[in-house]
């Protein structure tokens, strides 16, 4: 038994679902699976019912949990009292704006974990930094890019709004559709010449640039917008989203660094987009 699989059971237990343990652990899929296979094998014990909506401890996972969330702090601390004091490296990182606040605390906490005694600063992706988290559309010469996520986008409408009837909205759907304008967002760049080529306008009510404030609107019913297709939002009760019939807006987030030679403390941050690559690409 080792220290890994006990921290993916962590992570499933915590999760509900296999796929959410990946992301979170940012690995693939078949890691997890296989981890906990050999986890039960070795215990001779079923610690998960598997069912089309996730995973559901079993009594013997219940009784795993506590036992496993001691042994990985010990281990932590552990390490922590034995670990000879570095200075920390500086690291100025650059964050594009509506990266999904979920997604990025948990990718920075495991990047602040692996890479050694880290003294992270977040700034705007225009500042000076060492990387920069942004779209791929966005990337400069002279920088390489690991990709970390797709992300596609919908429509979202007040809950109960008409246009919540039809399965997919067309562009036609959206002339004179009130609606909340989020900038700067490639996203609604592409949008903006899809509408532009058909001649739909919308009638524009405000212009922001965080998705948190853009669906605090959409939910009040100020407006319609575009969103990123993240499990959080399309599960949340007062928005619900649209397919837009015969789009495809997209865009890729990812890590860029200099192609002249990436600085150590990156090397874990770059490994994690990997990882996180390979399981999206996976799921």
């Amino acid at each position: 038994m080792d220290v890994r699989s006990l921290r993916y059971f962590i992570a499933a237990y915590e999760s509900g679902s296999i796929s959410a343990a990946a992301r979170r652990c940012h690995v693939a899929q078949p890691s997890i699976s296989t981890a906990l296979a050999q986890l039960e094998e070795r215990l001779g014990a079923p610690l998960f019912e598997r069912h089309r909506r996730g995973i559901t401890p079993t009594e013997e996972g219940h009784r795993l949990y506590p036992l496993a969330r001691r042994v990985t702090e010990d281990i932590n601390a552990i390490t922590q009292i034995f670990h000879t004091p570095v200075p920390p490296t500086p690291v100025r990182l650059g964050l594009m704006r509506s990266l999904g606040a979920n997604r990025m605390t948990s990718l920075l906490k495991e990047y602040i974990a692996q890479g050694n005694s880290l003294a992270l600063t977040l700034v705007n992706p225009e500042e000076r930094c060492d990387a920069r988290i942004i779209g791929e559309q966005d990337v400069s010469p002279g920088e390489a890019f690991q990709p970390i996520w797709h992300d596609s986008y919908r429509l979202a409408l007040p809950s109960g709004h008409p246009l919540g009837l039809k399965r997919t909205v067309t562009v036609a759907d959206l002339e004179e559709l009130p609606f909340i304008w989020r900038q700067p967002c490639a996203a609604m760049e592409q949008l903006a010449t899809v509408l532009n080529a058909a001649g739909v306008r919308c009638q524009v009510r405000a212009r922001l640039r965080t998705i948190e404030y853009t669906l605090g609107l959409v939910a009040a019913g100020v407006g319609a917008s575009l969103v990123p297709a993240w499990p959080e939002i399309l599960a949340r009760p007062d928005v619900q989203c649209r397919s837009l019939d015969g789009l495809d807006i997209h865009q890729t987030i990812g890590v860029a660094y200099s192609t002249r030679q990436a600085m150590p403390a990156l090397l874990p941050l770059l490994q994690l987009g990997r990882q996180a690559w390979e399981s999206e690409e996976q799921a």
